[in-house]
């Protein structure tokens, strides 16, 4: 390989480590908002709560910089075939990743709108729910550092049990609502977390079909989605 042609690969492979390196540490500070959120529910803490609406910002911050880092690739690279699919994915996960941080953020911000001297028995099923979508968003995120279209496959799988833990606690908390009217406005509240961590799966899911393409060039087939 001539040396031009050498020094351009290793530069083209350094900016796509730099991608990669930016869309991970997005995905972990989503993934954190997403633990810090339950937490903050199931504490009832106002203070952690605050805080994890303002570190919001820095995923925001991010997503520009994953957005120039592309961009710039893009314009200097003229990446071809699997590396373009590669970089247009970057672009979509980065504006994704800011969807499930901005979840996050709106579990958080419901903290204060459930009395904390009466923490009503559902709450205690939520975190499991949070537990299972953020392994979802680590483990896509996983996938898209290693090009592996199985692994985003596995995560397209366990959107469906997600669904069906949403179902469950909806049922729940409607029943909860019907037996003890005194808890409509907390349940409310808890419904519109359910809600949020659902919507985290369905886009930790559309990262795996993103990766899932970027890897092999082939779409998955469109799932079947909910009103929303």
């Amino acid at each position: 390989m001539p040396q031009t042609q050498e020094h351009t690969v290793k530069a083209f492979d350094q900016d796509i480590g730099q991608l990669r390196g930016l869309i991970s540490q997005m995905g972990g500070l989503a993934e954190s908002a997403i633990a810090d959120a339950m937490i903050a529910l199931q504490r009832g803490d106002a203070t952690l709560a605050e805080r994890i609406a303002a570190d919001d910002k820095r995923i925001d911050a991010m997503e520009t910089e994953v957005e120039r880092t592309a961009v710039r690739i893009i314009a200097l690279r003229a990446p071809m075939a699997d590396d373009l699919r590669e970089v247009v994915a970057a672009l979509k996960i980065a504006s994704v990743i800011e969807r499930i941080g901005d979840y996050a953020k709106n579990i958080a911000r419901r903290v204060p709108r459930i009395e904390s001297e009466h923490r009503i028995e559902p709450l205690s099923i939520l975190p499991a729910m949070g537990r299972m979508a953020a392994a979802m968003v680590h483990d896509v995120l996983n996938a898209f550092a290693a090009r592996d279209p199985e692994a985003a496959l596995a995560v397209c799988e366990r959107d469906n049990a997600l669904d069906d833990f949403y179902d469950s606690i909806f049922r729940t908390l409607v029943t909860f609502m019907v037996e003890n009217p005194k808890t409509i406005s907390e349940c409310a509240q808890l419904l519109f977390v359910a809600k949020n961590l659902e919507r985290i799966g369905d886009h930790a899911t559309n990262v795996a079909e993103m990766v899932y393409f970027a890897a092999t060039g082939v779409r998955l087939v469109e799932r079947e989605r909910g009103v929303d």
